[in-house]
């Protein structure tokens, strides 16, 4: 197994490597640009179909390996739900989608993987005391994890780098959990996005040569939900290393990415407004507004979630609920915490600013002082 994971990976890496750079070629010939405005952290137009070099090396690689792999898992399925997702994160980079119509295409996925898939949670491990479930209740769960997951990697592709490492970190956990218990179908699937994403990340680090877009942030979500939901149900029967809480386990890989979108649903919801209305509440936003780069945020962020994962294991004797509401607390209680210095550190900017531009403008009186009485000496002489 090892040997397929290793090939998998090298080959997603070098088709998208070698395929990036063509993109960003016929990105820029074309002008498939995505164009600054008020919201938007960049400033300049910036090519983003990025995503179809990740979407490239993946399927490419997976449809290759697949044959050999003796695996049970419906792959017609899981292809089509790929295109699919595929078909709607290009049509909205080129041309723009409704958060209507996406959610539409999100909920074509999720249906094929749950109904024709049978990609299902079963049982929450005694989550709020719940244990197995079953039929509709089954489904629908099922369904909005996956419609959840899915968008809170599509927003947080916000700065440079943010969504493609945060991914990554999510699909390696994932991937490694699966490689210790002989899963052989999603532990290719986790290490080839994962190589995938790497050899695109060497061109979005910032400065950005190139962004993901809607294709490449829903296909993260869609792997990343795949990965998640089969590993909550999977569990059961790992023999390798058994994991009794499964759920704790997959909600703090993802921690993250998905309560910084909750979060941000809420208070658009609770202002009496969309959950997709574009704002700037997010995560990286509150740092970017602290005065951090792009880089920072995106090594900070990237770190609370590689924290959130190694937290979320130590704590597992404790039990899913407990675990579960532990991880809530500690997040939030972080969020207001940054909030409550971040507007400190405004205050403090704001004053150095204005000193710095106050000092500027006494040099350039000065400056101004002194080339006046040059030309007086030399009109005089």
């Amino acid at each position: 197994m090892l040997e397929i994971l290793i090939l998998g990976g090298l080959m997603a890496f070098c088709i998208t490597f070698y395929a990036t750079p063509t993109i960003i070629k016929i990105a820029n010939q074309k002008k498939l640009f995505d164009f600054p405005e008020h919201r938007k952290i960049h400033k300049k137009p910036i090519p983003s179909l990025g995503g179809v070099g990740i979407f490239a090396g993946l399927i490419i690689t997976i449809l290759y390996f697949f044959p050999i792999l003796n695996s049970q898992v419906e792959l017609y399925y899981f292809i089509l739900a790929f295109l699919t997702i595929f078909f709607f994160g290009v049509i909205d980079d080129l041309i723009g989608l409704s958060a209507q119509k996406k959610l539409f295409g999100q909920v074509i996925v999720t249906l094929l993987l749950t109904i024709k898939g049978n990609l299902l949670i079963t049982d929450m491990h005694g989550f709020m005391y719940v244990r197995e479930i079953g039929g509709a209740s089954s489904k629908l769960l099922t369904i909005f994890s996956m419609i959840v997951i899915i968008n809170a990697f599509n927003l947080i592709d916000g700065i440079d780098g943010l969504a493609a490492t945060v991914s990554m970190i999510t699909a390696t956990a994932f991937s490694i959990f699966f490689v210790l218990n002989n899963e052989i179908f999603y532990s290719l699937l986790g290490f080839t996005f994962v190589a995938s994403t790497a050899a695109f990340l060497i061109f979005n680090f910032s400065p950005a040569k190139i962004f993901m877009g809607d294709t490449g942030s829903l296909l993260c979500g869609v792997v990343n939900a795949i990965l998640a939901i089969h590993f909550i149900d999977a569990t059961t029967n790992f023999k390798s290393f058994v994991i009794p809480s499964s759920p704790a386990i997959a909600f703090g890989i993802l921690i993250m990415p998905l309560l910084d979108t909750l979060r941000v649903f809420f208070i658009r919801i609770v202002h009496g407004r969309s959950p997709f209305y574009p704002d700037r509440n997010h995560l990286h936003h509150i740092l970017l507004d602290r005065g951090l780069g792009h880089r920072t945020v995106t090594l900070l962020i990237s770190l609370m979630a590689v924290f959130f994962i190694g937290f979320t294991i130590l704590m597992l004797p404790l039990g899913t609920t407990v675990v579960i509401i532990t991880q809530i607390s500690l997040f939030f209680a972080g969020v207001f915490f940054l909030q409550m210095t971040d507007r400190k550190e405004k205050n403090k900017l704001k004053a150095i600013k204005n000193d710095v531009e106050g000092f500027g403008d006494k040099v350039k009186s000065v400056i101004s002082i002194i080339k006046g009485d040059d030309r007086n000496k030399e009109n005089t002489n």
